[in-house]
């Protein structure tokens, strides 16, 4: 009895599972939980959101304390003559001096503009790392789907191989036996060989292929991969909501968080020439600094080390008035810097709302047009199956040769092959289309894995 190419196929792909099938949930679930690439981009977020901690920190008062003792060995005692102030050297020796001094020192900005300008940088910074990692979130939806789907596409067309080959091989074997009965030609025996042994070369490679689909699936869930569901074979085929592409492109525009980012790096980056410019403005400090210190002498005559012997500390409160005058030209160079980069900054974040646009034009479009492919591939199928069932039939009566039997299997497999790349690429589009958009979420895979079995 000869087996049917579809018949095979869908055999093998509804066959049974042992044991619990994991879904798109669960393989987000542990992507969340394990992949790298996001977990980077979260450590990324929190270690520039500590920059705005730094630079709030300038703004605040500082307190410094310092505390040192020393030791001075020789020497002779100081006489001040109190009438006239004449200091002398006297003969009494003092031996050995220790001094100990003690202070602290608060201060306290009052005029900088360079630090709030720097403060403002830093809270742009921060926003715009703060969508990185939003970016980064909603790519890990399109990432896992995509590795799920490619696993799921590469056991589909392991199924066409394995059912190809040995579609391939009975027509070989029926072709040896007519052969041999003298009904066909050596020709047919050649060319069913041919087609056979391709066959199983594409299987070893669709083979192959499947094992590196799920070492990718592998790689972002932290997990081996295992048996997982399948795609069922009724798809909503809706179009994308609203019709109009121009509005997905407004609303790209306005919520994709890589846009999002480049703007707060452009308002980093103007912050940034402020705070440069600010280099050319006086700044004023307010200061108190409390000192004691005290000197101890040892080993020298007692009427030395009666008149050295001394503590004293007192308080000093003030501002500081610093106005920058010439710094060999370093601070009008840091100003044209930062204008270099801000213009930088907004050249880029031109080209990102010019590659969000097109990429969310291509989506929507490819959506589309996935519609017509699903449907297109479907019906090649369809007829496909039946032109290899008629061929088959007119090889039997002799109307048709070996040559198109092994063709009209060879349009089918490839019919089966495209037919299911189009219905999990229309999936895939549909969720990047979001993701241009900058609307995708949880929900959006929630509806997906409604529509595996």
């Amino acid at each position: 009895m000869r087996l049917k190419l579809l018949t095979l196929a869908l055999a093998l792909t509804t066959f049974p599972l042992v044991g619990h099938s994991e879904d798109l949930l669960d393989a987000y679930r542990e992507a969340r939980a394990n992949d790298p690439v996001l977990s980077q981009s979260d450590a990324q977020r929190l270690a520039t959101g500590e920059g705005v901690n730094q630079a709030r920190a300038l703004l605040l008062p500082q307190v410094n304390g310092t505390y040192g003792i020393s030791q001075t060995t020789g020497g002779r005692s100081v006489n001040t003559d109190p009438v006239t102030g004449i200091v002398t050297i006297g003969s009494d020796k003092l031996g050995h001096s220790r001094t100990r001094n003690l202070s602290g020192t608060l201060t306290q900005s009052v005029i900088d503009m360079s630090l709030w300008a720097g403060l403002k940088t830093a809270q742009s910074q921060r926003s715009a790392q703060d969508e990185q990692y939003e970016a980064a979130l909603q790519a890990l939806y399109v990432r896992v789907t995509t590795a799920y789907f490619g696993v799921l596409t590469a056991q589909d067309q392991l199924t066409f191989a394995q059912a190809n080959e040995e579609a391939y091989k009975q027509a070989y074997e029926q072709s040896d036996q007519r052969f041999k009965v003298g009904l066909s030609a050596v020709t047919d025996v050649y060319q069913a060989k041919s087609y056979y042994e391709l066959a199983k070369a594409q299987t070893i490679s669709a083979q192959n292929t499947l094992n590196d689909s799920r070492e990718a699936l592998t790689q972002i869930t932290g997990k081996p991969t295992g048996e997982l569901k399948k795609l069922r074979e009724e798809l909503p085929m809706d179009a994308p909501t609203p019709a109009d592409p121009n509005q997905w492109v407004e609303q790209a525009l306005k919520n994709n968080p890589l846009v999002l980012s480049q703007q707060y790096s452009v308002d980093a980056a103007e912050h940034s020439v402020n705070q440069a410019r600010s280099g050319h403005l006086p700044t004023i400090d307010a200061s108190v600094n409390y000192g004691k210190s005290g000197t101890w002498y040892k080993n020298g005559t007692p009427a030395a080390i009666a008149a050295q012997n001394e503590v004293s500390g007192g308080t000093t409160v003030g501002l500081t008035l610093r106005v920058p005058i010439f710094a060999g030209g370093a601070t009008q160079s840091r100003v044209r810097q930062s204008i270099y980069e801000r213009d930088a900054a907004q050249d880029s974040l031109e080209s990102q709302r010019r590659q969000v646009s097109r990429d969310t034009l291509n989506f929507y479009r490819s959506v589309g047009a996935g519609i017509l492919q699903v449907q297109a591939n479907k019906a090649s199928v369809d007829s496909g199956q039946k032109a290899l069932e008629a061929t088959r039939a007119g090889f039997d009566v002799g109307t048709q040769t070996m040559l198109n039997v092994l063709n009209a299997i060879q349009t089918l497999t490839q019919a089966e092959s495209s037919y299911s790349q189009a219905r999990h690429q229309f999936i895939l589009n549909k969720l990047q289309l979001k993701q241009a958009a900058g609307t995708i979420d949880l929900k959006d895979l929630e509806g997906v894995n409604t529509l595996l079995q």
